[in-house]
């Protein structure tokens, strides 16, 4: 692995904050953000051109670059906002009947349960969110536990390639597969994948995944992206009608043309993705990936012994990547969060879920474990001291 200060150099973060929460906004590196600056200079200098004439151009090389990244067809991936977004997208448009149900885990992320919620109770479908027993143990376990709560009625399956509050790594794969066997519909919530777990699209079969790019593939913010099954696309309208409706420049492809334009909007975000995997390439990110699983793992134990409690699976690169969840208790997680950022300089989230709280740290290349024992101190002071924020 290259010299940790000479990554460290090329990200833009305070160098005063121990950061140990990549996992929720990412960050970018340099040659990312000037590239970024470099687009929209140039969107500047020249709007219609990069907008009406260049921009379906720019974007098809970027997605080019990104489906040799994820493993797909360029034409078979579209960018989105964020990953919130393509969930709205999707669900909308699988209309729902009454009776159906949705089969998910009760471990996801917020947002995404939101739209969940919100569309089943439109139509009067349901959202089944199945019990995840922690800690996982093993993966056909898992499996099996999941499909306890399939029924008759299961339309889609919903599921996290890695969950936000519990940093857990889901079998995907084993679940998709075992769906398809089904007939079912699947959808992968990779919004912690991309630059962070190898993600083969061809293999996964999934029907529909989205994954953001501006966590830890370290592109600017409001950049991710949706991938949608060939045979599946055309059940996809738009969220936002625009010109790619009876489009009088219609592409090879209606997803394209639904979704890629959507009224003027900076894309110059998306444009950068071929820079980041160009600089993932060039600095052995995979290398760097093993470092910082390394880290998150040999730590995970005596965090745990801190708060008395235990890790939430096998310490292995089975269930964990480069975050890792610590269950602890208070009834506080607000001002534990602040406290920790305010008196110690730890940004550091502290999340609940299912009615239990978790400290997630997330470790990136320009991470040492004297920022692990940073945290570690912190936690051990502000427990000592008999805080409420502790218990």
């Amino acid at each position: 692995m290259k010299n940790i200060a000479q990554i460290k150099n090329q990200f833009m973060l305070n160098p005063d904050i121990t950061y140990l929460n990549f996992g929720s906004f990412g960050a970018c590196v340099k040659p990312v953000f000037n590239e970024l600056i470099r687009l929209q200079t140039l969107l500047e200098f020249e709007p219609v051109q990069f907008i009406t004439v260049n921009g379906p151009r720019y974007l098809a090389a970027s997605r080019k670059a990104l489906a040799q990244f994820i493993n797909c067809n360029m034409d078979d991936v579209v960018y989105v906002p964020n990953p919130s977004f393509a969930v709205n997208l999707v669900a909308k448009n699988l209309k729902l009947k009454a009776g159906d149900e949705i089969l998910t885990t009760n471990l996801e992320y917020g947002a995404c349960d939101k739209t969940w919620e919100f569309y089943c109770n439109e139509w009067g479908a349901k959202y089944v969110r199945q019990p995840v027993t922690l800690p996982l143990t093993d993966t056909q376990t898992f499996v099996n536990d999941f499909f306890k709560g399939l029924t008759p009625r299961t339309r889609l399956i919903f599921i996290s390639h890695i969950t936000s509050t519990t940093a857990l790594k889901f079998p995907v794969d084993e679940i998709c597969a075992k769906a398809k066997e089904m007939g079912l519909l699947t959808f992968v919530d990779g919004a912690h994948a991309p630059g962070h777990v190898a993600i083969n699209l061809g293999l996964l079969k999934a029907d529909f995944y989205t994954g953001a790019c501006h966590k830890w593939m370290m592109t600017p913010k409001g950049s991710s992206f949706l991938y949608a099954d060939k045979k599946l696309q055309p059940m996809l309208n738009p969220l936002i009608v625009s010109w790619g409706y009876n489009s009088n420049m219609a592409s090879n492809s209606t997803f394209m043309d639904y979704h890629q334009f959507n009224g003027t909007r900076d894309f110059s975000a998306y444009l950068t993705i071929p820079t980041a995997i160009t600089f993932m390439q060039q600095n052995n990110w995979d290398e760097v990936g093993m470092h910082c699983h390394k880290l998150v793992v040999e730590n995970a134990t005596r965090f745990c012994a801190l708060f008395e409690t235990e890790p939430l699976s096998p310490l292995n690169n089975n269930f964990i990547g480069q975050m890792c969840s610590i269950p602890v208790n208070t009834n506080h997680p607000v001002e534990l969060q602040q406290h920790l950022f305010n008196a110690f300089k730890i940004e550091v989230p502290v999340m609940c879920i299912d009615g239990k709280t978790y400290i997630r740290y997330s470790i990136q290349a320009f991470n040492t474990q004297s920022d692990l024992d940073k945290l570690y101190d912190a936690l051990a002071t502000i427990k000592q001291k008999g805080k409420l924020l502790l218990q």
